[in-house]
């Protein structure tokens, strides 16, 4: 008895000329998504995905390859102006940033969203190198 394969439909997400941008610059990795209003991803990247490895991910010419790639295919679908909301202390935040700016985005709003402890969980032991 042979199992009915079932084709699933690729989701169609509405590219509005607005939108926002998300940047997550860990101290190892850098990802780009730029989404719509409503949060629904129009197209993403990261350093990883461009093909950088170990410790060239967390540079800033691998964020400036990411936000290229990422914004880009946006463009092409329409997206135009950004809010960018930037979470962690990575090395490319700033460069990622001024590529999106470069490639016909416009940037209208940066926001820091890096969390930060209100004297919550307490931290590892110091890093004996």
């Amino acid at each position: 008895m042979a199992k009915s394969t079932r084709s699933s439909k690729k989701r169609v997400v509405k590219v509005e000329p607005v939108g926002r941008a998300y940047i997550s610059a860990s101290f190892n990795n850098i990802i780009i998504s730029l989404t719509n209003n409503s949060g629904q991803v129009i197209s993403w990247s990261s350093s990883g995905k461009m093909g950088f490895r170990g410790s060239k991910k967390n540079t800033p010419y691998a964020a400036q390859m990411a936000a290229e790639d990422c914004s880009k295919t946006a463009y092409d679908l329409g997206l135009r102006k950004v809010k960018v909301f930037v979470k962690g202390p990575g090395a490319g935040r700033e460069s990622a940033m001024r590529t999106l700016h470069s490639n016909g985005i416009e940037v209208s709003e940066i926001v820091d969203v890096t969390p930060l402890p209100h004297n919550g969980c307490r931290p590892p032991k110091r890093r004996r190198v």
